[in-house]
């Protein structure tokens, strides 16, 4: 299992700027609740999952089986 940026270095800078505006929390998420926090929760479950692949919501992270 591997966690890596996404490839598209425009997506990284996009959705870092947002992160940065909203305080740390995902940007693609309403709200600023822990679970929204970056590496949000959502996320960090999608991790736990062995036959997940795929990116994150905001597509920020991509994790590799």
């Amino acid at each position: 299992m591997k966690v890596e940026f996404n490839k598209d270095k425009e997506v990284v800078a996009r959705i870092q700027e947002g992160l940065k505006r909203k305080g740390g929390y995902c940007p693609c998420k309403v709200g600023t609740k822990p679970e929204n926090k970056c590496m949000c929760e959502e996320f960090r479950n999608q991790i736990k999952d062995p036959a997940f692949e795929g990116y994150c919501h905001c597509m920020l992270y991509y994790k590799y089986k």
